[in-house]
């Protein structure tokens, strides 16, 4: 008698189905990392924190033997697709598992300066009150004393929270094509155009 899953599975050596070069890779889970399913949850445990996700459709997983592997259960690219998708995000989420993901961001202008008290983080960016912004569960904040408030560091587990969390922050004052001032990634380049000012100065 066979399974839901089993029946959900493509048979072994249908040249119908396609498989993703990334996708057929295993995710090889290191010492100290457990994984399991729950029907269509897949879970995590790492030294860095505990994810949960639901898997994308067409696709079945397994967890056996310190190894995590996706098969497409349709034929076709459709399948091989949702086989890459999985395994490219069951892998962040290992990643994040383990050694979590850094977001650095800059404060660029006079008197720009962040604060951290408790879990809401606050920031003067030159409006007529500071802008409070509470931080999501897992994502913990660092302030260097040396930078004197203009770097805010953003670190957690998921991926996803992280880099949705930083972008929101950004978006509170994004950087000026004048000037350059406002909230910007660390290394991002920011087009600076040149004003009216320096376009009369310069005729």
């Amino acid at each position: 008698m066979t399974t839901q899953q089993e029946q959900n599975q493509p048979p072994k050596g249908d040249p119908s189905v396609r498989l993703s070069r990334t996708g057929k890779r295993p995710v090889v889970l290191p010492k100290g990392v457990t994984a399991g399913l729950k029907e269509r949850l897949f879970e995590i445990k790492g030294p860095k924190g505990q994810l949960t996700r639901e898997l994308p459709p067409n696709v079945t997983v397994k967890v056996d033997a310190g190894q995590v592997t996706v098969v497409p259960t349709i034929p076709g690219r459709d399948g091989a697709r949702f086989q890459g998708l999985t395994r490219s995000l069951l892998s962040g989420m290992l990643v994040g598992v383990t050694e979590g993901y850094t977001k650095t961001l800059q404060l660029v202008g006079t008197g720009y300066r962040a604060e951290l008290k408790g879990t809401t983080l606050h920031l003067a960016l030159g409006f007529s009150h500071p802008v409070a912004f509470p931080l999501p569960k897992g994502v913990k904040c660092e302030i260097p004393g040396d930078s004197k408030g203009t770097i805010v560091i953003l670190t957690g587990s998921d991926k996803e929270v992280m880099g949705q969390t930083a972008a929101k922050i950004r978006g509170f004052r994004p950087p000026e094509p004048y000037g350059g001032k406002g909230v910007r990634y660390q290394g991002e380049k920011v087009r600076e155009k040149a004003g009216k000012a320096a376009k009369a100065g310069g005729k």
